[in-house]
């Protein structure tokens, strides 16, 4: 019997997350496969702790400083996960309600490619059908740290890397590759490990279709939005989930070649330079 280690985070989003794990424990056509979930709970005050140990008293549920955002609970929870070398890590997003068949379909891809792969399950909105998630290709020669999403597709495309909201992993490749970056908090932790996976000769595939659902953060970010004053684009800017400089750095410097500082300064300068609205 093989196993997979669901990892998952989460923060404040206690039906959210008791919705996520549900879809995930009712899982069908898994046969000889079995699901341990690790799951972090970076400090709720929601109640999500104790509905959890309620609901579902077989998750390893790991507490957080409330510190640790998305990629600092993921890595706490895949740390975890670690211990029981599982022959998978599924990475899930505690807003993704997956299909029924959606690991069997993961399954099946990787399979196929000899568990030479990190297998992406895209997501759509739940109320348009959308696509919101999933593979992502560089945007050009010139753009090597922006990124678009790969098109749904009715066979596996091969892609640069990939939104983390549901992400089939082979041991193979994460003993190689080896644990989600601490340079990371929040963003960018998921692209870094699709492209350092790549850099390992590994491939980074998109499923054919969705797998599930999950609406699509809204918005432009705040650091962007030129009603804003210059001090309070660039005090955003510097958030956790923003675009903080030395995350962005290592980013650039990892993945955007020679010329990396260019793209490390581009959007700090852009900012910077960025006329304010002035109000009507």
């Amino acid at each position: 019997m093989k196993n997979i280690a669901a990892v998952l985070t989460c923060f404040n989003r206690r039906e959210k997350t008791l919705t996520a794990l549900h879809a995930l424990v009712v899982q069908s056509n898994l046969h000889s496969i079995s699901i341990s979930i690790f799951l972090t709970d970076d400090g709720s005050t929601d109640g999500t702790e104790d509905a959890v140990r309620a609901e579902f008293p077989e998750v390893h549920l790991i507490r957080g400083t409330g510190q640790l955002f998305w990629n600092g609970g993921m890595r706490a929870a895949m740390a975890e996960a670690a211990r029981t070398d599982p022959d998978y890590y599924l990475w899930l997003n505690d807003d993704t309600h997956l299909d029924p068949d959606a690991i069997s379909r993961l399954l099946a891809i990787v399979d196929q490619l000899q568990d030479q792969a990190i297998v992406v399950g895209a997501t759509r909105d739940p109320i348009s059908g959308d696509l919101t998630y999933g593979g992502v290709n560089r945007a050009g020669w010139t753009q090597p740290v922006s990124f678009r999403l790969v098109p749904e597709s009715k066979a596996a495309v091969s892609c640069d890397t990939m939104n983390g909201n549901c992400v089939l992993i082979p041991r193979e490749i994460y003993n190689r590759t080896g644990p989600m970056s601490s340079a990371y908090s929040h963003a960018m932790g998921d692209m870094d490990y699709g492209l350092r996976a790549r850099r390992c000769g590994f491939e980074v595939v998109v499923a054919p279709g969705t797998v599930g659902t999950c609406a699509r953060n809204p918005g432009q970010p705040k650091w962007r939005s030129t009603e804003l004053t210059l001090s309070t684009r660039l005090k955003a800017m510097q958030q956790r989930k923003g675009l903080p400089l030395q995350e962005w750095r290592a980013f650039t410097s990892a993945h955007a070649g020679p010329f990396w500082f260019i793209y490390w300064l581009w959007p700090y300068l852009r900012t910077a330079i960025a006329p304010q609205s002035k109000p009507q």
